[in-house]
């Protein structure tokens, strides 16, 4: 299908990839400026960096995926033991046409497009993705989206013998996500396959997962094996854990503090000097695409 919606980042705006991966060295050398230069050279480069992807090594790196660990390089180290070929994922609930797709019958005729989004997680660090992957919403259609249905549910794989991080009751596993229907049909919300132009590797959520760029990085689950269409509020792995510090929305905002942290800054995974103390924007600078979906709603109670 043609492309309905597009990111606000496109790969003709930003730096191309055999430029920025030599960008921390760059950068490095700003490490003499002073003074008031130093103020105007951070605001050049915080601008640079909105448009700028985040290293391949450091996004691939530097990841949550609690189902191979807590360290944010246990992803890295440990997820290539998780078996991605065959997958399949199991499309229930409210949907007129149910039932378990392979992987490769998934994408089959999927307009696969470039999405170069932001991506802030609840902790405070930040990266720019080009991401690779289809609308979520064709999806939906394709399975037919019954009358009533209010959510879409996700769920991660759970395969304990190839993800160590399940032996330790962090939080409820399987991994759950949901979204409000409205919020899953949005053109901005995107199913995953590849990043940088390569498939996603297994640390970032191969082979499949769901991308949701206003909202903090948690809601975005990898590895799904489950979409489920109910008309009930699905329950959420970090809601669960903890309603009042992880909201079943998770927009960003940073007017709306963490309970133990402030959400008003955040800090550019490898970005160097002028990466930490940037602005936190308003649903992540997607406020004009996405802030008439919360109309009405107390977004610090709604949180």
């Amino acid at each position: 299908m043609a492309n309905r919606y597009k990111s606000d980042l496109t790969r003709d705006e930003v730096t191309p990839r055999d430029v920025y991966l030599n960008r921390r060295q760059i950068m490095a050398g700003a490490g003499s400026l002073l003074g008031a230069g130093l103020v105007a050279g951070q605001a050049r480069a915080e601008d640079a960096w909105d448009l700028t992807p985040t290293d391949y090594e450091d996004a691939t790196n530097y990841n949550n995926f609690y189902e191979f660990g807590t360290d944010k390089s246990d992803p890295a180290r440990h997820a290539g033991q998780m078996t991605t070929e065959p997958w399949s994922i199991e499309i229930d609930g409210m949907v007129d046409n149910p039932g378990t797709y392979s992987f490769e019958d998934v994408v089959a005729g999927m307009t696969i497009e470039e999405r170069i989004y932001r991506l802030r997680c609840v902790e405070r660090w930040s990266m720019v993705i080009p991401w690779s992957g289809f609308e979520l919403a064709d999806l939906l259609e394709r399975v037919g989206v019954q009358d009533g249905a209010r959510y879409v549910a996700f769920e991660t794989l759970a395969r304990p013998e190839e993800m160590p991080g399940l032996r330790v009751p962090i939080i409820e596993w399987p991994y759950r996500e949901g979204l409000r229907l409205d919020e899953a049909m949005h053109p901005l919300t995107i199913m995953a396959t590849g990043m940088y132009d390569e498939p996603l590797p297994n640390q970032n959520g191969a082979p499949i997962r769901l991308v949701v760029p206003w909202k903090y990085g948690y809601k975005s689950i990898k590895s799904i094996v489950r979409i489920t269409l109910t008309d009930e509020q699905p329950p959420t792995a970090w809601n669960t854990y903890s309603a009042r510090e992880y909201g079943f929305y998770s927009n960003v905002n940073p007017e709306r503090s963490h309970p133990r942290w402030s959400q008003q800054f955040e800090r550019r995974v490898g970005g160097g000097l002028f990466a930490n103390n940037i602005p936190t924007l308003m649903f992540n600078g997607y406020e004009e695409e996405v802030a008439h979906l919360y109309e009405g709603m107390d977004l610090i109670e709604f949180h």
